[in-house]
C-alpha cells in the first residue's frame, strides 16, 4: 500500500496547511481530524499505518464510518500534529531541538511506537534526544525549555529529569574548565528558562556538590533576565509606580523574586551585597512577602562590612532618586548587625561597649556617610535620623567628624528647628571626640546649639592648660567627659552666685545713697552682731558667698581660699574689701 502510494505521481508531497490538506485529487480524504482551531482533511487508512490510537478510535467508535477525529489534547497542538501527519505520509521533516520534545510526546500520545510499526517516530524522536539533542549543554537547556509546554507528559517520559541531568552535569564541568568566552555563558543560556525548571535546576546542581559562587552565578544572571526593571534600572523609567499591586504584572514579579530568594545559597556570603540590596528594594517595591523580605535583611546584615554608602542609598531611596522609600529595612539590617557583633564580643570574653572590631569600626564610617546623605531630605524627621546614628555604638567611631558633618547638613536643611529639636539632633554625636578643625568649625557655627558649642571650646581650654598632645586627649576624650560636665555645671553656678553678689553691691550703694538715718541702722546692726565678747561670731553675707566660691573653684592651685575669711567689726560695711573671683 505504502509503495503504491509513493507512485503515484500526482500524490502531493508538500503538504500546506491552509485550515485542510488536500492530499490528492484522485483519492479524497475521509476523516476530519480537529486539533484546537484547527482541522486536517486527511485518510484513516495513512494515520492508522503508523498511530496505534487513532487505529483504535477507528475501532472503537460506533459510527459505521467514522469521519471526524478529535485530538485537540495532542501534546505540541496543531504544529507537532502536522509533523506527525507528515511522519505517517512519509513526507520529509527535520527534528530539531526545539521540536524533539513535542514530537516524542505527541508519538507516545498517538502510540506511534517501533512495536507497532517499524521504525516509526518514537524510535526516531528518541535517537535524536540521545544522539544530538542531550549531546551538548546548549541543547539539553533548550529541550528543557520546549518541555515547559509539555506537562505532565515529558514528566511521565523522563525528558525532564534526562535534560536536568544533562545540563548540571555539562554546566558543573563548563564552571570548573570554561571551553569558551564569557565565561559564564552558559548562565545566560540558562536564564531562558522558566522558574520552576530554573529553580530544579538550581537544585540539582548543589545536590552535585557546585561551587557556591558558581550557583550565585546563575541566579543573578536569572534576577537580571527577569527583573530587569526592578534589579537592574536606577532610571526610575522601568520600575512604573503607577502600575497597580493587584495587576497580573505585579503578581508574577513578586512570585518570580520570591521564588528566586528560596533558591539563595545557604552559604551568606556567596552573593555580592549590591545585588541583595537590589533584591531587597526590589521585594519593598512590590509588596512581596515579609518571609522574603527578612531573610533578605538578614542576609544583608550578616555581610555589612562589605557595604557602601550607595548600597544603602539603593535601599532608602524610591527609584527615581526624589524621596525617601524605606529606612526601616535600613534600620533591621544596622540592628542586626550590631547584634552580631555583641554576640562575637560576648563569646570572646571582650567589651564591646570599649573595644570594636575593625568590621563594626567600617560599618560605623559607612553609617556615619550615609546619614550625611540622607540628611537633606526634608521629609526626614529628628527621631528617624537620631534612631540610625544611635544603632552604632559609641565606641565604633574614634572620632565623630563624619557623624558631626551629617549633623550639620541636617540642621541645614532643616532651618526651622527650634533650640531644644537642634539639641536633640546634636545629642547623638560627642563634642568631646571632633577633631580640632572639626572643633574649629563648630565653635563658629551659628546652626549648633549653645550648649555644643561651649563644650566644643571648652575641651581646647583644657587642653591648652594641660598641654597634652591631640592624640593622646582624643584617646582621654571619653574620660574626661563627666568632667567636662561637672565643669560646665560649676561655671553656671559661679555665674549665679556672680550675679547674686552684683545684686548685693547695688543694694548697699542703695542704702548709701538713702541718708545718715540708713547709715545708723545699718551701723547698729553691724555691731549688734559683735556682741557677746567671746562668743561665737555670725556670719555675714560675704564670708558665706566667699565659703561657696571657695568650695566651687575648679582651679584651687594657685587661687586664695577665702572660705575662712570672716568680717571684722571695724570693716566699713559701706566700702567692703574688693576680691576677685575668677571663673574660667
Amino acid at each position: 500500500m505504502a509503495s503504491s502510494l509513493k507512485g503515484n505521481s500526482r500524490l502531493s508531497t508538500a503538504m500546506e496547511r491552509t485550515g485542510q490538506w488536500i492530499f490528492s485529487q484522485d483519492i479524497p480524504s475521509d476523516v476530519l481530524v480537529e486539533v484546537g482551531e484547527a482541522n486536517f482533511s486527511l485518510h484513516k487508512f495513512m494515520l492508522v499505518a503508523k498511530s496505534n490510537h487513532i487505529r483504535k478510535l477507528v475501532l472503537e467508535s460506533t459510527e459505521p464510518d467514522l469521519t471526524r477525529i478529535n485530538l485537540s489534547d495532542i501534546p505540541g497542538g496543531p504544529e507537532t500534529f502536522e509533523k506527525a501527519a507528515k511522519f505517517c505520509y512519509g513526507v520529509n521533516f527535520e527534528i530539531t531541538v526545539q521540536n524533539v520534545a513535542a514530537l516524542r510526546c505527541a508519538a507516545e500520545y498517538l502510540d506511534m511506537t517501533d512495536n507497532y510499526c517499524d521504525n516509526n517516530l518514537t524510535g526516531r524522536t528518541e535517537d535524536f534526544l540521545t544522539q544530538v539533542a542531550l549531546s551538548s549543554l546548549s541543547g539539553a537547556i533548550v529541550v528543557l525549555k520546549s518541555c515547559e509546554e509539555l506537562l505532565p507528559i515529558a514528566e511521565d517520559l523522563k525528558i525532564v529529569k534526562r535534560c536536568v541531568d544533562v545540563a548540571t552535569s555539562k554546566a558543573s564541568i563548563e564552571a570548573n574548565f570554561p571551553s569558551r568566552t564569557p565565561t559564564n555563558w552558559w548562565t545566560q543560556e540558562l536564564a531562558i528558562l522558566d522558574i520552576e525548571f530554573f529553580g530544579r535546576f538550581i537544585t540539582a546542581m548543589k545536590l552535585r556538590g557546585a561551587k557556591s559562587l558558581i550557583v550565585a552565578s546563575a541566579i543573578i544572571t536569572y534576577a537580571e533576565k527577569w527583573l530587569r526593571d526592578l534589579v537592574r534600572d536606577h532610571s526610575g523609567t522601568g520600575a512604573n509606580s503607577a502600575i497597580s499591586d493587584d495587576s497580573d504584572l505585579r503578581i508574577r514579579q513578586r512570585e518570580l523574586l520570591e521564588a528566586i530568594v528560596s533558591l539563595l545559597s545557604s552559604e551568606k556570603a556567596a552573593l555580592p551585597i549590591n545585588f541583595l540590596c537590589c533584591l531587597l528594594r526590589s521585594a519593598t517595591f512590590i509588596k512581596a512577602s515579609s518571609a522574603c523580605k527578612t531573610e533578605l535583611e538578614k542576609r544583608i546584615s550578616v555581610i555589612l562590612e562589605h557595604v557602601t554608602v550607595d548600597d544603602l542609598l539603593v535601599l532608602s531611596f524610591t527609584y527615581d532618586g526624589e524621596r525617601l522609600f524605606d529606612l526601616e529595612s535600613v534600620r533591621k539590617i544596622i540592628s542586626g548587625f550590631v547584634e552580631k557583633e555583641k554576640s562575637v564580643a560576648v563569646f570572646n570574653a571582650g567589651d564591646f561597649r570599649e573595644v570594636c572590631s575593625a568590621a563594626m569600626v567600617r560599618v560605623a564610617k559607612t553609617v556615619d556617610a550615609y546619614l550625611g546623605e540622607i540628611a537633606t531630605c526634608v521629609d526626614l524627621s529628628i527621631s528617624k535620623f537620631n534612631g540610625i546614628a544611635n544603632l552604632v555604638p559609641k565606641g565604633a567611631r574614634k572620632v565623630d567628624d563624619d557623624l558631626y558633618r551629617a549633623v550639620d547638613i541636617y540642621l541645614k536643611a532643616h532651618p526651622n528647628l527650634d533650640e531644644i529639636e537642634r539639641e536633640k539632633v546634636c545629642s547623638v554625636m560627642d563634642a568631646l571626640k571632633l577633631s580640632y578643625d572639626a572643633r574649629v568649625h563648630a565653635s563658629q557655627n551659628k546652626r549648633l546649639p549653645v550648649q555644643i558649642v561651649l563644650h566644643a571650646l571648652y575641651y581646647d581650654q583644657l587642653k591648652l592648660r594641660s598641654g597634652v598632645d591631640e592624640s593622646d586627649m582624643m584617646q582621654d576624650a571619653v574620660t574626661t567627659r563627666s568632667q567636662v560636665q561637672q565643669d560646665v555645671s560649676l561655671a553656671r553656678e559661679n555665674e549665679s552666685l556672680r550675679t547674686e553678689l552684683l545684686r548685693m553691691k547695688m543694694y548697699i550703694s542703695d542704702m548709701q545713697k538713702s541718708g545718715p538715718a540708713a547709715k545708723g541702722g545699718l551701723g547698729a546692726a553691724t555691731t549688734s552682731s559683735g556682741k557677746g565678747g567671746g562668743g561665737p561670731r555670725k556670719a555675714t553675707f560675704f564670708s558665706s558667698v566667699s565659703k561657696k566660691l571657695g568650695k566651687l573653684n575648679p582651679f584651687k592651685q594657685g587661687s586664695k581660699d577665702t572660705s575662712n575669711i570672716i568680717m571684722d567689726e571695724g570693716v566699713d560695711i559701706t566700702k567692703p574689701r574688693r576680691r576677685r573671683f575668677s571663673i574660667s
